[in-house]
């Protein structure tokens, strides 16, 4: 089997096991708390239609209407800001779900939007992550060489390494800005980073959805959208390497395929060049010995460089016997057959050196 499909099918398995021990995890940790925050909230609803005489249809029509105003408590979503951040949301794949089109032109042209957008951002971290790289690679190389080490060269694994510290850095103080502006904890702003810059975005934590702040702190409005697009780009970048150094190893495994090929077929090719090109010029001098004298050598071809009898010297097998083993020892190898005429050409030889001796 290629080492690619073996690849291939343990990236399959390991993905599977991977979701296999995330569902029992999360079963662990979440189900008995979803099970409790459910009988908390019904215990909720059923005290406050008691309280206020609230009926059943009351009470859901309540419910939707909260929910559907959970967005306007950041103020006007649709504004040119507020519009900027969506456009952000959706080409970027983050898609919080904070907000979304409730006209009918408005999800036509969110659909052609998001087609559009969507791989023309992919590129364009693609390029930009590119760029990065080479710029991380072209500080590192300087800075070797400022501490004079003995290899300026920068290895993959050191841009790698380099770009993983950039985005923790980024994370982390991204998560400190998010705990002063939006005052969560360290733990939330955390969690609401890395699930942003990993383009999950669930929504359950969205920045700038707090006490009208798109229209009442457009500096940091504007903090929020270009801090989100810094970080994607880092983190492309370093995407960028791993998959590169993923198809690199393809690449590798795909060449040295085709060069055992190559061999193999060059080999193949070769050897019936040989054979065919010995048999023909034997048959024609089978009755004698093969080899000539050394001031008057004769080749039979251009590959195997063999001296073969000529009329000088019938009979020189002496001090040239031991050229005569070494060719019949090539010519049995080249073939390792069991082709009638080969045979009948070396029995025709050994004969004909003994009747010589």
């Amino acid at each position: 089997m290629k080492r690619q499909n073996v690849r291939t099918l343990v990236l399959l398995v390991s993905t599977f096991l991977y979701l296999l021990a995330g569902a029992a995890v999360f079963d662990v940790l979440e189900s008995e708390y979803e099970a409790r925050d459910k009988i908390l909230l019904s215990g909720v609803i059923d005290d406050i239609q008691k309280r206020y005489n609230v009926s059943s249809d009351d009470m859901a029509s309540l419910q939707e209407t909260i929910i559907k105003y959970v967005p306007h408590k950041a103020g006007v979503q649709w504004k040119f800001t507020g519009s900027f951040f969506f456009c952000m949301t959706v080409i970027t794949t983050i898609g919080y779900g904070h907000s979304y089109p409730l006209t009918d032109g408005g999800k036509v042209f969110c659909i052609i939007y998001a087609l559009v957008g969507i791989p023309l951002n992919l590129v364009m971290f693609q390029s930009v992550g590119e760029r990065l790289n080479i710029f991380m690679g072209f500080c590192v190389k300087n800075f070797k060489r400022c501490v004079r080490f003995k290899k300026a060269e920068v290895s993959h694994t050191e841009l790698v390494m380099l770009g993983g510290l950039c985005t923790m850095l980024i994370t982390l103080g991204g998560s400190l800005a998010f705990v002063k502006f939006e005052e969560w904890t360290l733990l939330d702003s955390f969690y609401y980073v890395s699930i942003t810059l990993t383009t999950v975005g669930f929504g359950d934590f969205v920045a700038l959805q707090q006490n009208n702040m798109l229209q009442e702190q457009p500096e940091y409005a504007a903090f929020a959208i270009i801090y989100i697009l810094t970080a994607l780009v880092v983190v492309a970048s370093v995407m960028n390497l791993l998959v590169l150094r993923l198809l690199t190893l393809n690449t590798e495994d795909e060449r040295r395929e085709a060069q055992q090929q190559e061999m193999t077929s060059r080999s193949s090719g070769l050897d019936l060049n040989h054979i065919d090109g010995h048999l023909p010029y034997h048959h024609l001098h089978a009755g004698g010995a093969l080899l000539g004298t050394k001031t008057d050598p004769r080749l039979c071809c251009n590959d195997c460089k063999h001296p073969h009898r000529t009329h000088q010297d019938p009979f020189g097998i002496g001090a040239n016997a031991i050229h005569l083993q070494r060719m019949e020892t090539t010519l049995y190898h080249a073939t390792n057959s069991d082709d009638d005429t080969f045979e009948n050409f070396m029995a025709s030889e050994r004969a004909t050196k003994r009747k010589s001796i």
